[in-house]
């Protein structure tokens, strides 16, 4: 759909647009007060008690986010890992480190990640933006941003540049240091919070406009949320995850599946390291739970899985086509199908060559592609 036309139809739905409230500032060292405008349907994500939203902070959290004096040597910042054109991936099957290192499993995208209960392919404890922000600016294991014995040089080298002098003491008035860790890692978890992706020509059509999807994705829309296929058990909600969490929630939901990728013994197991969930717990039943990621932008965060081991949409319906994937040779070589810790809504669909189509017409409809371009998101040094 042409980009003129797909705004009109977004107008003409009544879809409401996540922009930025202007700052109410009332004081002259006062934070500018953050007020959510959010799509149609999209509930109030929770922020932590300790770290509440303010433009001064989120506007701090993206220079840091983009910012490549975050790693050791200086070559990579966040968003090496998490573009905004992929949907905040990278298009790497597995990451790469600031050292090259590569790491066991791909890069998240940040898509709505303030709905996030737990963060991570499969760690049920990494529950907070800022916990989680700590382990590639200081683990090493894999290396990711490389600063482990360095937080010193680090605050050095932030609190030299009077750019970031302006932004901390916006964010963060008051207090005897400006820039400190603590700050650095709320900055940017402020930030990631504003990631909201939900104007896709699907919420348009959902929003009042049906001619905003094809007759295909329509179709797929259906066949989605049907028995036959079962997807909407492991990717429903506004966010298409079964893993969400917002202002008014009951409670947390978090789940993590097996699905089938592997089963290289015969007996269910998935290869080391990657043994989801069971790499924390030490659980049998844990092996080979993963988080189910949102689908939304689905079609431009290839490839797929925790290790991007399927390489297009097309090869993952076939995967879920047949109810788990079979390898027929080599070292990872075993009957997903028949993996015994496989989840219970893992069947044989047996898609008709239309149906498979309609699938893909209707995941495709999920690219939020004003997301990706919105500059609001883009690194602020591409423009000094």
């Amino acid at each position: 759909m042409p980009r003129r036309r797909h705004a009109g139809l977004l107008a003409a739905g009544g879809l409401l647009l996540a922009l930025i409230a202007p700052p109410r500032v009332t004081g002259q060292n006062a934070v500018s007060e953050w007020v959510w405008a959010l799509p149609k349907g999209f509930p109030t994500p929770n922020v932590p008690a300790d770290n509440p939203m303010s433009v001064s902070k989120v506007e701090l959290g993206r220079h840091l986010f983009y910012d490549t004096r975050l790693s050791g040597n200086g070559t990579f910042s966040c968003a090496s890992c998490h573009e905004q054109r992929r949907a905040f991936t990278d298009g790497r099957a597995r990451a790469v480190g600031a050292t090259g290192e590569r790491h066991p499993r791909g890069s998240m995208g940040l898509a709505n990640v303030a709905y996030s209960p737990v963060l991570t392919w499969a760690n049920p404890g990494m529950k907070s933006l800022e916990q989680q922000a700590i382990v590639p600016m200081f683990g090493d294991d894999p290396v990711e941003l490389g600063l482990q014995g360095q937080e010193r040089a680090l605050l050095q080298r932030v609190g030299a540049d009077p750019r970031y002098q302006q932004l901390f003491a916006a964010a963060f008035p008051g207090g005897q240091e400006l820039v400190t860790l603590d700050r650095i890692v709320k900055a940017i978890g402020a930030f990631e919070r504003t990631l909201i992706s939900g104007r896709s020509p699907y919420d348009a059509y959902k929003a009042g406009a049906p001619r905003a999807i094809s007759a295909a994705a329509r179709r797929g829309e259906a066949l989605f949320f049907s028995e036959k296929t079962e997807c909407f058990h492991c990717h429903g909600g506004f966010n298409f995850t079964g893993s969400s969490n917002f202002v008014g929630k009951g409670f947390a939901e978090i789940e993590f599946h097996n699905t089938g990728l592997y089963n290289i013994d015969g007996k269910g197991a998935y290869p080391a390291p990657n043994t989801g969930v069971h790499a924390v717990t030490d659980d049998p039943d844990d092996m080979g739970r993963f988080k189910a990621p949102s689908l939304r932008n689905i079609a431009v965060t290839a490839p797929y899985m925790h290790d991007g081991s399927i390489a297009t949409l097309d090869q993952v319906l076939d995967h879920y086509d047949v109810g788990g994937r079979t390898i027929r040779r080599g070292p990872h070589a075993g009957v997903g199908s028949t993996n015994p810790y496989r989840a219970e809504f893992m069947k044989r669909i047996g898609f008709t060559p239309r149906e498979k189509l309609d699938m893909l017409a209707f995941l495709r409809a999920l690219t939020d592609s004003t997301f990706l371009t919105d500059p609001r998101f883009s690194n602020p040094w591409s423009h000094r």
